[in-house]
C-alpha cells in the first residue's frame, strides 16, 4: 500500500517530537546525560499520549552508535533497525496476546544469551496490566535482578491493575492528557507538512473530540483529509465526524434563556433529522453549559482553557445567565441524562429536559428577558403563564393558612359532632382524649398515632436498610429521594415515612416512583404494603398534640351513694337499651 496512515507516518522519532510530556522527557534526557539509567521503567497514562513512542525513542537513545545521547541520531544502523522494528535486540511485546506464564518464561530464558549487535537489550511490554498473576510472578525476580545490559520498559493505561511488587521495582512516569492548545499546534504542523490548509476552528474541533490523545487526533485528521481534500473548513470536520457544531448549542442556549420552547424544539428536530443521537446531544448540551458556568465563575481556570481557546466568543451568552440558573440547568440535565440510560424513548426525555429548562427562572430577571425578547404573540403567552403562576401562589398561601388553622378546625369539628349526638365534648372517665386531626399534606395522622409501634412498623423499621438497597438496585434515582425519609409509623397496610425535605417527599410520591418503592416493600416485607408520606416536622407536631389517656382519680364513696347509682344506670342503658330501662325514684 502506497498510503501510510498519518499517525504512523508522524509518530514521534525524537524526544523533542513528543507532545505535552515535557516532565517525562526532561527526566529521561537528564538520566541519559548523566548515565543514571534504570533497568526498569513503567510508563502509564491515557491512550495515545506517547508511551510506546517514548519507549522506542529511549531504546534508540541508549543504543545509538553516536550515544548514549539525549537524542538518537536516527541515521546509524542501530537507530534505523529499531525504527523499522527489525532489531532483534529491541523486542516489543503485546501483553494482551502474550499474557500467559509460558510466554514470560520463554522471554526470561532468552535473556541470558548475550547479544552484541546493540549495547542494551530492551524489552518493551505494552499493555502490561493484561498479564496473568502467574506471568507477573514469573517476571518478578527477573525484573528485580535482570541480566547485565537488559532494560525493561512497561507501558499500561491501567496501572492500578499491576501488583505493587512490580510497581516498586520500576521507575514510574505518568503521561498526561495532551492539552488542547498543544494538540492544535501539532495538527497544524502536520497539515503544513502534508500540504493541507486547515481552519484553526476545525483543528480545535478535532482536538476536542480526541479527548487528550494525540494519536486519536491525527487519525481523525486523516479521515477529514480523505473527506475534504487539501482545504479543511470547520463545517467539513463537523460533517465528517458526525458531530454537532457549537453554534447549534449556542442558539439552543439562547432559546432556553428566552423561554422560547417552540424554537428549542425546532433545534432538537434539526439534530434528529441530521441523525444525531439523543444521548449524545444531551451530553454535549451538558458540557456546553458546564463551559459557560466555568467561564462565569473561574474564567482563568485550566479546566476552561483546556476545552475552550477563544473565551471571548462565549461572553454574550455567559452574561445573560445567572450563576443560580446555570446550576439549576446542569442539575436538570444531569438528572435526565441518568434517567435516559434506562429509557426506551431517549428523544422524548431530551425534549422534556429542554422544555423544562425553558421554564426555569421565568420569574424575576428571566421573566423580564422573556418579555423583551418575545414577539406580541409570545408576550401574550408569557402573560397568561405569569397570571397562572400568580394564581397558583395565591392558592398555596390560602392552603397554608388552612393548614396552620388545622388544629382549631379539628377542635370545632369534634365539638360539633359531640353536640349532634347530644353528648358533651368533655372527656368522660376512662375514655381516651381525642387528639386533634392533623390534615396537612392531605393525610390524617390519628390512626398512625393510635396504632403506636405495630408489628408492621417494627418490621419496616428493622428492614429499612434492605428496602433502601432494593430501591437503589431497582432505580437509583428513586433511591436518591427516598434516602431522605425514615419510617415513623404504620396503619393496617400502610407504612408512614417522614421526610425532612419537601422536594424529596413530593418526588417519592410520584406514581411511577411510588410504584417502585411499594414493589420493593412487597419483596422485603413479604406482604402488600402501601406507602404514605408526611413531613417530619408535621409528624412531630402531631405527636406533641396527641394527648395521653387521663389518669382516673380514685374516690372513696359509700355504698348507695349517688355516684354509684349513676354508674349502675349507665351500665344498664348500655346492656338493655334506653327504651327498656325505666328509672323510678324511691
Amino acid at each position: 500500500m502506497a498510503h501510510k496512515a498519518l499517525y504512523r507516518k508522524w509518530r514521534s522519532q525524537l524526544f523533542s517530537d513528543v507532545v505535552g510530556q515535557q516532565h517525562v522527557i526532561r527526566t529521561l534526557q537528564n538520566s541519559l546525560k548523566e548515565g543514571r539509567l534504570s533497568h526498569a521503567y513503567l510508563f502509564n497514562g491515557p491512550r495515545g499520549t506517547g508511551k510506546t513512542s517514548a519507549a522506542k525513542i529511549l531504546a534508540k537513545a541508549v543504543n545509538c552508535e553516536k550515544g548514549p545521547a539525549v537524542e538518537p541520531c536516527n541515521e546509524c544502523p542501530a537507530c534505523l533497525r529499531i525504527t523499522e522494528g527489525s532489531e532483534i535486540g529491541v523486542l516489543e511485546i503485546d501483553a494482551a496476546s502474550n499474557r500467559g506464564i509460558d510466554e514470560i518464561r520463554n522471554l526470561r530464558d532468552k535473556m541470558i544469551f548475550a547479544y552484541t549487535e546493540v549495547r542494551h537489550k530492551v524489552y518493551i511490554i505494552d499493555e502490561v496490566h493484561m498479564l496473568t498473576t502467574e506471568a507477573f510472578n514469573a517476571l518478578l525476580k527477573t525484573l528485580e535482578e535482570p541480566p547485565p545490559n537488559v532494560m525493561f520498559i512497561l507501558a499500561t493505561t491501567e496501572p492500578h491493575k499491576l501488583p505493587a511488587t512490580i510497581i516498586s521495582r520500576c521507575q514510574r512516569f505518568d503521561f498526561r492528557r495532551i492539552s488542547l492548545e498543544d494538540q492544535v499546534d501539532r495538527l497544524e504542523y502536520v497539515c503544513r507538512e502534508e500540504g493541507v490548509r486547515i481552519e484553526r476552528e476545525a483543528a480545535q474541533y478535532i482536538a476536542r473530540l480526541s479527548d487528550g490523545g494525540m494519536r486519536d487526533a491525527i487519525s481523525l485528521l486523516d479521515q477529514v483529509i480523505s473527506f475534504a481534500g487539501t482545504e479543511i473548513a470547520y463545517s467539513d470536520a463537523v460533517s465528517m465526524t458526525g458531530g454537532i457544531a457549537a453554534e447549534v448549542f449556542e442558539k439552543m442556549a439562547v432559546s432556553i434563556r428566552d423561554g422560547d420552547t417552540g424554537q428549542a424544539l425546532q433545534w432538537i428536530e434539526q439534530l434528529v433529522q441530521e441523525g444525531k443521537s439523543a444521548d449524545r446531544c444531551m451530553e454535549n448540551l451538558l458540557l456546553y453549559f458546564r463551559d459557560i458556568l466555568m467561564i462565569k465563575m473561574v474564567p482563568g481556570s485550566q479546566a476552561v482553557t483546556d476545552r475552550i481557546l477563544d473565551i471571548s466568543r462565549f461572553a454574550p451568552i455567559v452574561d445573560s445567565f445567572s450563576t443560580e440558573r446555570l446550576f439549576k440547568i446542569i442539575e436538570v440535565l444531569n438528572q435526565y441524562q441518568i434517567e435516559m440510560k434506562y429509557s426506551t424513548q431517549p428523544q422524548t426525555l431530551f425534549e422534556v429536559a429542554v422544555l423544562k429548562l425553558c421554564t426555569l427562572g421565568v420569574g424575576g430577571q428571566a421573566a423580564a428577558e422573556v418579555a423583551s425578547a418575545g414577539s406580541a404573540a409570545g408576550g401574550t403567552a408569557q402573560e397568561e403563564l405569569q397570571t397562572l403562576k400568580q394564581r397558583i401562589t395565591q392558592l398555596e398561601q390560602q392552603l397554608l393558612k388552612l393548614q396552620q388553622g388545622g388544629l382549631a378546625v379539628a377542635a370545632v369539628e369534634h365539638n360539633l359532632d359531640a353536640a349532634a349526638r347530644g353528648g358533651s365534648s368533655v372527656n368522660t372517665p376512662g375514655a381516651r382524649a381525642a387528639a386533634p386531626a392533623v390534615r396537612r399534606s392531605g393525610l390524617k395522622l390519628d390512626s398512625y398515632l393510635q396504632a403506636g409501634e405495630s408489628e408492621l412498623f417494627k418490621q419496616a423499621q428493622a428492614k429499612w436498610s434492605q428496602v433502601l438497597a432494593g430501591v437503589k438496585e431497582a432505580k437509583i434515582t428513586v433511591h436518591a429521594w427516598l434516602v431522605d425519609g425514615e419510617p415513623v409509623g404504620s396503619n393496617d397496610d400502610h407504612v408512614l415515612v417522614a421526610f425532612k425535605s419537601a422536594m424529596h417527599r413530593e418526588t417519592s410520591e410520584k406514581p411511577a416512583n411510588k410504584q417502585v418503592i411499594e414493589q420493593v416493600l412487597l419483596q422485603v416485607l413479604g406482604r402488600p404494603v402501601k406507602l404514605a408520606t408526611v413531613m417530619m416536622k408535621e409528624w412531630k407536631e402531631a405527636q406533641s398534640g396527641f394527648a395521653a389517656p387521663p389518669v382516673e382519680e380514685m374516690k372513696l364513696v359509700q355504698e348507695g351513694s349517688p355516684e354509684i347509682k349513676e354508674e349502675w344506670i349507665h351500665e344498664a342503658v348500655k346492656l338493655f337499651g334506653e327504651d327498656l330501662v325505666k328509672i323510678k325514684e324511691e
